[in-house]
């Protein structure tokens, strides 16, 4: 399933409203759609390098406004889904470690989250949830998934299809690799600070 579903994000790319799919695509990825908008941001690029930072403005904003959505949903469903979910599948004890967590490092998740493979749209949601500062939630999807989507353009502006292969195959380890260095220097300023 999963793997039709990608071929199908595959086939919009290549779609007279390649576009407006792409946008589709990147807001409900970060609300509830498995798929990440890379794999059909990549593709789009690679066809029209052209408008390579066009179509990361288009990603990077349907993404934010999706995870405007996700906040949306999780700010105002937690007392009524978000608790009996939790409780349906037993992750209490996860979620109140996770809200510990969250409660010391809010946006900086966020950011971390929108930049890294972490799935964005856990952490949309789980804003929601805890009611982070919304503007600081806003902030940090902008500049976090900004990032990301412009480094892809950038990336593939620059070496057009002979680095296609080349970021598909390490843009993941690559992005988990600075959100670690990101997460270790966020942690360390934190405790120094205090």
């Amino acid at each position: 399933m999963f793997r039709q579903l990608y071929n199908q994000v595959l086939h919009l790319a290549a779609h007279p409203r390649a576009e407006l799919a792409l946008f589709i695509v990147a807001f409900v990825e970060s609300s509830f759609f498995p798929i990440p908008p890379d794999m059909m941001l990549i593709p789009m690029i690679i066809v029209n390098q052209k408008r390579a930072f066009r179509y990361a403005f288009i990603c990077t904003a349907g993404s934010v406004i999706g995870g405007i959505f996700g906040y949306s949903i999780g700010l105002f469903a937690y007392d009524t889904i978000g608790k009996t979910a939790i409780a349906f599948y037993g992750l209490q004890e996860s979620f109140n470690t996770l809200a510990d967590w969250y409660s010391n490092f809010d946006v900086y998740i966020v950011a971390v989250a929108g930049f890294s493979p972490i799935p964005y749209k856990v952490f949309t949601l789980f804003s929601g949830f805890m009611q982070a500062n919304f503007v600081c939630f806003v902030m940090a999807s902008i500049l976090s998934r900004g990032a990301r989507f412009f480094l892809i353009a950038w990336l593939l502006w620059r070496g057009g299809v002979s680095l296609k292969g080349w970021v598909e195959t390490n843009l993941y380890p690559l992005t988990m690799a600075a959100s670690i260095v990101l997460i270790f220097t966020i942690v360390l300023v934190k405790y120094i600070a205090q």
